[in-house]
This record gives C-alpha cells, sequence and structure tokens, in this order.
C-alpha cells in the first residue's frame, strides 16, 4: 500500500463563534517607549488579545513552520465555524502558503461577540472537515494514477485539529462522537465514489482554551482509540503564549520535528549580521537561536551519543540539541562532507537573533557549528547555508571518511594499511557473497531451507574467528595450516578432510614438541616480534571448531 501518514494531511477547525471574541486576559504592552518619554505624556492602556486571536495566530505559526520545512506533500486546509462552516482554501498546491490563509481570515473578520451564541457551533466545522478529508489531494491522484487499476491500495489518512472553547468534558465527548460518526457515514459514500477517498486513519486533537485565570471545564487526556478509524486527544490549554507555545510542542510531534539551539552568535560589523541593527545594539556580544527542522538531523548523534541535549527556551517545548557558531574556514580541503540536508525554521521568527541569522544566511554567507566540549579537539558537525531563497541545516560527517585510509590496528605505536589482511577478505567476501536462487532446497527433515538464512549462518561461521591484522594472527600466515584453516569452516567434512585435519593436527604438535620456531614469514610482522606456540591455543578451543 502507498502509505500516505496522518501528516500528509491537516485540517485546522478554529471556532468563530461569538464567545471567542471574549478576551485572553493576558496583556501586552502596547507603549514600549519607556526611555527619553516627554513629561506629560500620559502612556498608553496595555492590551489583550481575543482568544479567536490567539487561535489564529498559533495556528499560523503551526502552518509557518510546517511549511517552511515541507513546502511539498504537506498540506493544509483551514475551516472556520459559527452558524455554518467556510472552507478558507483547498488541498491545491497554489492554496498552501501563510500568504493565502492569512488573506482568507482577513476577510472572514474576528467573531461577532453579539451573534446569537445558540446558531453557532463548532460541528459544522467538524462535519466540514471530515468531508474535506475523504477529497483527493494532488500527491494522492497521482499515486492512484501511477497504479491505476490498483488505486485502491493508496491509503487515505489525515489529522484533525480543532481550536475551540468547550463547555465540559461531556460537551467534548460529544464533539468525538459527531466525527466518529460523520466518519463512518462518508466512508459509505466515499466507498461507491471515484472521486472521493475512505478514510482509513484519522487523529482528532481537540484544544479547549480558556482566559487567563479563569478555570478549566475541560480535562487533559492522551490519545485514545475511539474505533478502528479515530483516535482522540484533548488539550485544555490557557489563551495567549501558553496556546502558542502548545501548538509549537504538537508541531514538532506530528512532523517529527527536532531542535536545534545555536548559541555564541556574534553580533560584530565584521561578520556583516543585520548591520542596520547592529547600531542599536549596545550591550549583549553574542546570542541564541533556536532552529526547528527534521529529527534526522540528529541521527548522529543518537548513534554516538555525542549530542549536548538541554532545555528548550520554552518550558513545555521538547528538549534542544546545542551547538556553538563557528568561525567559517577558507580551505575547502578542510571541510567535511555532507550526509544530509534539512529545511530549518526559527521558532521565534520574529525576534531581532532570528532576523539577524536569517538574513545573514541568505546574503549567502554560510555558518560552521561545532559540537560543545569542555576538552578535546573541535568537532564540527554541521553546517548552516542557504539554496535558492531556502536555509537548510546540512549534516556533515564528524567520524572518519570512508574515502580515508583506515585506521591501522597493531601492537605498536602507529602502523601501517599494509598490516591489514586485504587479499584474505578479498577472498573471504568472494566466498560469502550473495546471488539470487533459482530454485528452493529442502533440508534433510522436509522443511524448506531458506537461503538467506543459511547465508547469514555461513557468515556467522566464518566469523567467529577471523582476524583482521596480519600481526594478529598466527595461523593464517602458516602455508602448513591452510588445509586446516579452509576445512574447519565448512558445515560437514568427508573422510579425506578429516585425515588431512589430522595430519596437519598432528605435525604442529610434532613441531611444538621439538621447540622448532614456526614457519612464518616475518612480513607484518612488527612489536614483539614471532608469535608464540601458545598463540595457536585459541584455534582449536574457539567455539568455530567444534
Amino acid at each position: 500500500m502507498k502509505t500516505f501518514a496522518e501528516s500528509h494531511k491537516t485540517v485546522f477547525v478554529v471556532d468563530h463563534c461569538p464567545y471567542m471574541a471574549e478576551s485572553c486576559r493576558q496583556h501586552v504592552e502596547f507603549d514600549m517607549l519607556t526611555k527619553n518619554r516627554t513629561q506629560g505624556i500620559i502612556p498608553l492602556a496595555p492590551i489583550s488579545k481575543s482568544l479567536w486571536t490567539c487561535a489564529v495566530e498559533a495556528a499560523m505559526e503551526y502552518c509557518r513552520i510546517m511549511y517552511d520545512i515541507f513546502p511539498f506533500k504537506k498540506v493544509v486546509n483551514f475551516i472556520v465555524s459559527d452558524s455554518c462552516s467556510r472552507i478558507l482554501n483547498s488541498w491545491s498546491q497554489e492554496d498552501q502558503n501563510v500568504q493565502e490563509l492569512m488573506e482568507a481570515l482577513a476577510t472572514i473578520g474576528p467573531p461577532n461577540p453579539r451573534a446569537d451564541p445558540e446558531c453557532c457551533s463548532i460541528l459544522h466545522g467538524l462535519v466540514a472537515a471530515v468531508e474535506t478529508l475523504c477529497k483527493i489531494t494532488d500527491y494522492q491522484h497521482e499515486a492512484r494514477t501511477v497504479l491505476m487499476e490498483n488505486a485502491d491500495r493508496v491509503a487515505n489518512r489525515g489529522r484533525i485539529i480543532c481550536l475551540t472553547n468547550a463547555k465540559s468534558d461531556s460537551h467534548v465527548q460529544m464533539l468525538e462522537d459527531c466525527v466518529n460518526e460523520t466518519i463512518h457515514e462518508h466512508n459509505k459514500l466515499a466507498a461507491g465514489s471515484d472521486h472521493l477517498m475512505q478514510i482509513q486513519k484519522c487523529e482528532l486533537v481537540l484544544i479547549h482554551t480558556y482566559p487567563v485565570g479563569d478555570d478549566s471545564l475541560v480535562s487533559d487526556r492522551p490519545r485514545k482509540e475511539l474505533s478502528p478509524v479515530l483516535t482522540s486527544e484533548v488539550h485544555s490549554v490557557r489563551a495567549g503564549r501558553h496556546l502558542a507555545t502548545k501548538l509549537n510542542h504538537l508541531v514538532q510531534l506530528h512532523f517529527d520535528l527536532a531542535s536545534t539551539t545555536i548559541t555564541n552568535i556574534p553580533m560584530k560589523p565584521t561578520l556583516n549580521v543585520c548591520d542596520q541593527e547592529e547600531q542599536h545594539a549596545n550591550t549583549s556580544a553574542n546570542y541564541d537561536v533556536e532552529l526547528l527542522h527534521h529529527k534526522d538531523a540528529h541521527v548522529e548523534f543518537a548513534k554516538s551519543g555525542d549530542g549536548h541535549v538541554s532545555n528548550s527556551r520554552e518550558p513545555t517545548l521538547k528538549e534542544t540539541v546545542t551547538l556553538k557558531w563557528c568561525t567559517p574556514r577558507t580551505n575547502s580541503v578542510e571541510l567535511h562532507y555532507c550526509i544530509g540536508a534539512y529545511r530549518i525554521s526559527p521558532v521565534d521568527v520574529n525576534s531581532r537573533p532570528s532576523s539577524c541569522l536569517t538574513n545573514f544566511l541568505l546574503n549567502g554567507r554560510s555558518v560552521l557549528l561545532e559540537q560543545p566540549r569542555k576538552s578535546g579537539s573541535k568537532v564540527i558537525s554541521h553546517m548552516l547555508s542557504s539554496h535558492g531563497g531556502e536555509i537548510f541545516l546540512h549534516v556533515l560527517c564528524s567520524s572518519r571518511s570512508i574515502l580515508e585510509d583506515p585506521p591501522s590496528i597493531s601492537e605498536g605505536c602507529g602502523g601501517r594499511v599494509t598490516d591489514y589482511r586485504i587479499t584474505d577478505f578479498g577472498e573471504f567476501m568472494k566466498e560469502n557473497r550473495l546471488m539470487p536462487v533459482s530454485e528452493s532446497r529442502y533440508q534433510m527433515d522436509g522443511t524448506l531451507d531458506v537461503p538467506l538464512e543459511r547465508a547469514k549462518e555461513q557468515l556467522e561461521r566464518y566469523t567467529r574467528y577471523w582476524p583482521m591484522i596480519i600481526s594478529q594472527t598466527t595461523i593464517f600466515n602458516m602455508q602448513a595450516v591452510v588445509p586446516l584453516a579452509n576445512v574447519i569452516v565448512k558445515e560437514s567434512l568427508t573422510e579425506d578432510d578429516v585425515v588431512n585435519c589430522q595430519k596437519t593436527i598432528y605435525n604442529l604438535v610434532d613441531m611444538e614438541r621439538k621447540n622448532d620456531p614456526l614457519p612464518i614469514s616475518t612480513a607484518g610482522t612488527r612489536g614483539k616480534g614471532p608469535k608464540r606456540w601458545r598463540t595457536l591455543t585459541y584455534t582449536p578451543k574457539s567455539d568455530q571448531y567444534k
């Protein structure tokens, strides 16, 4: 099945009923001219936003981050609900940008506090959201066209994020039941239509927002499966900055995002970082900027465990990885090769530090980022650079390059590449190469012999004892023991193989009894000199030869 995850289609349903015109009661200082104020001028009183404004701003920030990091294949549909549902955009890629949504919201305007609340309901928007999820996106249509007769194998999943002011837990349950029934009804309609798709999976995220200072009438509830098709979760969040923080946290969860904080960003004129604002900066020589990006940019940290993880600048957000600004290098030979590039989005896009950094990068400059370490050499793991007007976080290979010569592992200091058993390893690869099997084979007990499992068993048997360096092995350097080394890895031995093994072992025992030197070449042998006879003791005792 062609998988489209729930993150492919997101429907925002924002309550536009009269009660959303209520103040969030979180004051914002409107008059910021605190210095050099002329005497006699009365400062402007602080203002507060409505619940509607807080909900729209938080939803727009969610969409901005999603569009920044996923400009394609992730689509959003925006619906406002009052006396009816109004769909502000479509699944078409042309409608997928913040500017289109802002213009559509401007035509809607704020809720009318004098409207009749009995005529308004969030249910209209939820029903329209289910109908919208059944509609086919351009990407789903493309996948269905490719599959032709198997078009039904294209999955249809989506997510509904509802921002409202619920009355109680029972009211929330009523909304969930309505969505569940609507999905069931529309799936029946979609089953008989070529222009609609049945919903295989839907995530309902209900966010109850209320004014600061009020008690919440709705309880938080983690994700719960209401039916095989529908799951639901409930978040009770105060309006204002708390709602914005919650949506910021959800966008990270929904799209598998991670956070990176760039620290010690210098504010020097020589770096051309926001020159037009630099003259107004009187303090602070460095600043930090937190960025969001796909979590795969931290895969190398997860493997090595080197990531410096700290709490995000926002207390309720996920953890962030800290990277330090590093002076760009001019010598391209010293740069590491890139193993991945991921789009980024600033957490606080309107802050002065974020705008300074983005302007600096969009002007064609690049920034190398290093892992903060208390000791040891500098490790440059990432780089920020722009391509075509978009900023990417590049993951640099901080480990040894595969193009470099492998490190030598020897008994002494230093080492040489010639110490590796390169020729033997080539033969080892030939003996354990994979190839297609033309016909099935059966074992003695009648069970099917799986070629892949047989190959794994052979590889495990060959590598139980396989020294990689000439100076670490004796038995593989002795011509007299070559027949034994070749025979003991077989699944079964013939009578001739047993006789040859016995002859080789008796010969070795006789040489040890006479205290003869080991008949091996001295090439590649360093450090402590010729190997002792006790080196051979490990080989017969190893499990490989039992």
